[in-house]
């Protein structure tokens, strides 16, 4: 296996929060709170987590100061998409292999 899994972002809430962002967007972090329903604390640990790791960068923007902006960096997505391919490489190699319909 080339890829490694990371452990920063192997947590489900981790990487889904890395799969909403990688895409190159900036989001408001109250809706990826609604798209993972999670409670403010529990997100707050999470997105604390991947902007430690130097994944995310986290910003508040214009006038109103409580709205929080989240971006991936780019070291943040290499790391994700070096974790979707070691996720890949996992897949692929414990594929069950074709049973013989002729049997």
């Amino acid at each position: 296996m080339s890829a490694e899994l990371d452990p920063v972002i192997h947590p489900a809430h981790r990487l889904r929060i890395c799969a909403m962002l990688v895409a190159g967007t900036t989001l408001e972090l109250s809706v990826v709170k609604e798209h993972l329903d999670l409670s403010p604390s529990a997100l707050s640990k999470q997105v604390a987590a991947l902007v430690d790791a130097g994944y995310v960068k986290q910003e508040r923007r214009g006038s109103d100061s409580r709205r929080v902006w989240l971006s991936m960096t780019r070291q943040g997505a290499r790391a994700y998409r070096n974790h979707v391919a070691a996720l890949q490489e996992i897949v692929a190699s414990t594929a069950a292999p074709a049973v013989d319909a002729h049997r």
